[in-house]
């Protein structure tokens, strides 16, 4: 099952985070479903997820994503999560998998620039693009060779297209706050009681 991995690494008696069972392991929109979420766990990453076939396929991205063709962003990828993972916004208990704080920062849809997505996964060469409300425009996510110590999360790379949404702007540091809420993660972790302090470094000052 998809969403096994994910499922063992999580006690839903004490995370908010969805188990995938029932109605939200399903999307309810005929549109594929994307999201970044921004997640000050261990260290500050961004959750890049896509839509497809039942689950959220996820990369990490540790940098978060830029607009400018020219930057490749490592993406490290991990479990599939649940569509309704994608609804979340809020804090993952300390001392449970992944703790800390989660922001929607981005969120709105996707569309494939290739004819099958099964073997463009396979052979490690996505080409899509986004309609999100921050990232919009063509995109590639494109697997890498002998990157990576571990062959369970294979190494992508995740880089812009040159289009009219190409700029050298940064994008994460101009629009830090939540696409749905507005907040910032100290918002985000005082309103849901959680850390903070540790939240704060995770926002542009």
């Amino acid at each position: 099952m998809p969403l096994n991995e994910y499922r063992k690494k999580r006690d839903f008696k004490v995370t908010p985070e969805p188990s995938g069972h029932g109605a939200t392991s399903t999307s309810k929109s005929k549109a594929l479903r994307y999201v970044i979420q921004k997640h000050r766990a261990t260290q500050l990453h961004y959750d890049f997820r896509l839509e497809w076939n039942g689950v959220m396929l996820s990369w990490a991205v540790p940098k978060g994503p830029s607009l400018d063709p020219k930057v490749k962003r490592m993406a490290v990828q991990v479990e599939d999560h649940p569509i309704g993972y994608s609804d979340f916004e809020g804090i993952i208990p300390g001392g449970e998998y992944g703790g800390g704080t989660v922001m929607i920062w981005d969120t709105g849809g996707w569309t494939p620039e290739v004819a099958d997505v099964g073997a463009a996964l396979k052979k490690g060469d996505l080409k899509f693009t986004l309609h999100g409300k921050k990232l919009q425009g063509s995109w590639v996510l494109v697997r890498t060779r002998g990157f990576g110590k571990n062959p369970s999360k294979p190494s992508w790379l995740l880089i812009k297209h040159k289009d009219e949404y190409a700029t050298t702007a940064d994008i994460t540091a101009e629009q830090p706050r939540s696409a749905i809420s507005k907040r910032k993660l100290a918002d985000i972790a005082r309103d849901a009681g959680g850390d903070v302090e540790r939240a704060a470094t995770g926002d542009s000052k």
